[in-house]
């Protein structure tokens, strides 16, 4: 994507999100609180003033109770049931190092989707909770190293692994190097 479309993606998911909180009547108070990111931050997530991260996604995902992929759907049109591979939506967390794909972006009638991600040498990403509990992940790293934290069990994973488990608690992504992680994770809601 360039960095137009970017930029348009941005504020697309700027203003779900100020809806998402509007549609259930919560003040900025309490979505703070639901949510444990500060009211500033969301003031200016939701005025397009700062780009979000992953795990803040992640964590106003939680208070909404939906996935990522579903809020990232909500901001483009409705998806095709073929998606060549440069129109698949792309989100990046450039602070962090990741790189999100939707292979196959989620429909509300549908229970499984596709992401492939990729985190540069150093990258780590930590989830405090899931944001739908029960979600069933295929995780299948295709190229470099994944150190992939489900709970408390730690997993090394190399190209071609491939790890299944439900997510309940907490989760940590890290690429210990020396090269970039590729995976796919299949997602499938309870």
């Amino acid at each position: 994507m360039g960095d137009d479309e970017d930029q348009s993606l941005e504020a697309r998911l700027a203003g779900r999100l100020a809806e998402l909180r509007t549609e259930r009547g919560w003040s900025l108070d309490e979505l703070a609180k639901r949510s444990g990111v500060s009211r500033s931050t969301l003031s200016r997530l939701e005025r397009g003033e700062i780009s979000p991260t992953a795990a803040l996604l992640n964590k106003l995902c939680a208070a909404y109770g939906r996935t990522v992929s579903r809020l990232l759907a909500e901001v483009e049109p409705e998806p095709p049931q073929l998606v060549p591979a440069d129109r698949q939506p792309v989100w990046q967390d450039r602070a962090d190092g990741f790189t999100r794909r939707s292979v196959s972006p989620p429909h509300p009638g549908l229970r499984g989707e596709v992401v492939e991600g990729a985190l540069q040498p150093g990258a780590d990403i930590r989830y405090d909770v899931p944001s739908v509990p029960g979600l069933e992940h295929h995780l299948w790293v295709l190229d470099g190293t994944l150190a992939m934290t489900v709970g408390d069990v730690e997993h090394a994973l190399r190209a071609g692994d491939c790890l299944r488990y439900r997510l309940w608690g907490s989760s940590r992504f890290h690429c210990p190097g020396p090269g970039p992680v590729r995976y796919v994770l299949l997602i499938v809601l309870p």
